[in-house]
């Protein structure tokens, strides 16, 4: 009888430990700041970039967004080989968000961008804009996989365990 309370609560504490283990170890991560990349606008500070997903592959019809100090300054949406256009800006910082990616970018106006710059921005976006990215990516976490492992051993015994012991 103590033996089995015994092995209930070490199922239930390795469950409990496996379903909290992930966000243990994401809140752990330390993402380093955001990189800033020099982009030379274009004649008419115009904009040219592409959104890309892991697979190497335009993402279309995905909703392009431009802000600077908290504000959107222009949105747009990507074409069918994921390429996006704003015109009418000026140099400075901007964010850059397109799908699910974004990126910190520094623009310069024409004429006036160092030689490094490049032409455009290339924003790179993990779900491709396609259903279930996010699913295939938590699922291949190992400490997700122990703990519905765990869970699944857990439950059964202590259901089993709880039942009164026949005479």
């Amino acid at each position: 009888m103590k033996s089995g309370r015994l092995i209930r609560s070490v199922f239930v504490s390795l469950a409990m430990v496996g379903l909290n283990l992930p966000e243990v170890a994401l809140a752990a991560e330390q993402t380093p700041p955001p990189a800033v990349t020099d982009i030379a606008l274009a004649e008419g500070g115009t904009l040219h970039g592409q959104l890309i997903d892991l697979r190497g592959g335009g993402v279309a019809g995905a909703p392009v967004s431009l802000r600077a100090q908290d504000h959107e300054v222009a949105n747009t949406t990507t074409t069918t080989d994921g390429r996006f256009e704003v015109q009418g800006l000026r140099g400075g910082v901007y964010q850059v968000a397109a799908g699910q990616g974004n990126g910190i970018y520094r623009f310069w106006s024409p004429g006036t961008a160092p030689p490094a710059a490049q032409k455009g921005a290339i924003v790179y976006t993990q779900n491709g804009g396609g259903q279930g990215w996010g699913l295939k990516m938590l699922l291949s976490n190992p400490f997700v996989v122990f703990g519905i492992a765990a869970t699944a051993i857990a439950v059964p015994v202590v259901l089993n365990n709880s039942r009164p012991a026949s005479p």
